[in-house]
């Protein structure tokens, strides 16, 4: 249990892909999942600051409240998102959120920025591909990873 006096700053840019990276994400129902996955993160105690998508990939800006780890939430979020796409009958075939994700921490000077990476998506994803994103956002961050488990394709 935190103490009356403890606070937090905690700023967390999330990224997690559909299953095989499939761009399954339609237009007529992103705004109807990013709404519901805001809805996960506010009940969940977080605050969200931006969302968007493409079809195969979003992204997420919380204010991550720590009595959560990040790990739970992202569970939670594509736990209870996928379910809801599947309820609503939204994807032909069944939809599924890869596993993994990217999870980057930001400074409260960063935020403006990220935030404005995010609202672009559709423009930013004109020019460089979500797995070219994917891999220079892990280099920036000098994260090193392994290409065989970077959101895989079907075998």
């Amino acid at each position: 249990m935190a103490s009356n006096n403890t606070y937090s700053q905690l700023y967390i840019h999330i990224v997690f892909a559909v299953k095989y990276r499939m761009a399954l994400i339609e237009d007529t129902w992103a705004e109807r999942l990013r709404m519901y996955i805001t809805s996960i993160v506010q009940n969940q105690g977080h605050k969200l600051i931006a969302i968007n998508n493409v079809p195969d990939h979003l992204h997420l800006l919380i204010g991550l409240n720590p009595k959560q780890s990040i790990s739970e939430i992202v569970r939670f979020i594509k736990s209870d998102s996928s379910e809801w796409v599947n309820k609503q009958k939204l994807a032909n075939g069944g939809f599924q959120w890869q596993e993994g994700y990217g999870a980057f921490s930001n400074s409260r000077s960063q935020i403006d920025k990220v935030v404005n990476y995010i609202a672009n998506q559709q423009e930013h994803h004109r020019k460089i591909t979500f797995l070219d994103e994917y891999r220079k956002m892990l280099n920036d961050f000098n994260i090193e990873f392994d290409e065989q488990y970077i959101f895989k394709l079907p075998q």
